[in-house]
Order: structure tokens, then sequence, then C-alpha cells
């Protein structure tokens, strides 16, 4: 690969503990963490970057304030944690979560924020502002806060790929379809549909 040539970047949608196994918890979570860590210690040279809801206790998506979810991912809690597999599991020290590649999303309490591409790290720094041209993503939902991230990336002009076996979903109808979808708007679906 050309020095001039950035590697391909992978988006680790949301693989936190209450997606994987707490109050939110989606089917395949554990088998998608496994695929994700495997497939990244395959591709050393890889740009990881993880995104992570980030709420406070009075946001607006919860049931208690008027919106879809119970309450998940709250600022500084267990649940809002990444799953640890990516510390335990992963060779490189680049490509485990840090302060650098941790990039944070629904901060705002008014805003249902579901895509990752505005998402920003401890240092302000904006997700899409620092990938290179070709993504690939993988991470939790498929249905929605990786489906959302995809077609924001693609609707940007990124090339933008997705894993699927590294998807966890709330219900395997839906996240069929959903693939589907996306295969027609032209994103490449990589790997064996569950």
């Amino acid at each position: 690969m050309p020095e001039s040539v950035s590697p391909t970047a992978l988006v680790v949608v949301d693989c936190q503990y209450d997606f994987v196994e707490g109050s939110l918890a989606c089917q395949h979570s554990h088998e998608a963490v496994d695929f994700i860590t495997d497939f990244i210690n395959e591709h050393p040279d890889l740009q990881v970057c993880y995104s992570a809801d980030w709420h406070s206790p009075e946001n607006h998506s919860f049931l208690e304030h008027g919106g879809t979810w119970p309450p998940h991912c709250v600022q500084n809690t267990p649940g809002a944690e990444l799953d640890k597999n990516f510390e335990r599991k992963i060779s490189s020290e680049s490509q485990k979560p840090s302060q650098e590649n941790i990039f944070y999303k629904g901060v705002d309490d008014l805003v249902e924020e579901y895509s990752a591409f505005e998402a920003k790290n401890a240092a302000g720094q904006v997700l899409h502002e620092i990938l290179p041209q070709d993504v690939v993503v993988a991470g939790i939902a498929s249905e929605f806060c990786v489906r959302e991230t995809v077609l924001a990336l693609n609707k940007a002009g990124f090339n933008v790929s997705l894993l699927s076996p590294g998807l966890a979903f709330v219900d395997l109808e839906q996240h069929q379809k959903n693939l589907a979808d996306l295969r027609r708007q032209g994103i490449t679906i990589i790997g064996e549909e569950q």
C-alpha cells in the first residue's frame, strides 16, 4: 500500500455492556464482539475507532422522559463501558480502546443520536473528520446505530462496507431487512449473514 494512502478504518459501534448483556441486550452480541476482536487481530494495520452512547440520566431517549428506550449507557456506569474483551483480546495497544479512539455520542439530552458520524473523542475530535476514505463498520445494533452510522458515512462520500458477522441486532427479521436495504443502497456486505 502506498505511504500516502491511509489504512482502512474500522468503526466499532456501541459495543457497550448495556447492549451486550444489560438493559438493552441484543441478539448475537457476544459472538459479534468475538468476531470483531479476531478481525482486528488479523488486521494489525487497521485504524480502529469505537463509538459509545454516553447519556446523562435525564436523556430524552429514555422511557421515563418520554423516549423509546429503557435507561442505558448512562455516563460513568458499568453499562456504558465497552466490552472488556476489546482490552483483553486485542494484541496491538494502538487498536485497544483509549481516550483517543473512543468517540462519544448521545451526549445532548434532547437529541436522539443513533449515528456515530458526529461523535467526539475526549479531545473534541469528530469521528468523520479523522477517518480515511475506506471504512468498515461493525457493532450494535444493526437496525439502529449501525445502520444510521453507515448511511451517514455513505452520504458523506465514504466507501463504506459492513462486517456482517460483527453485528448484533434487536430483531433478526429486522436485521435481515436492514442488510438487504443497505445492499440495495450500494453498501458492501462482508462475510456470511446471520
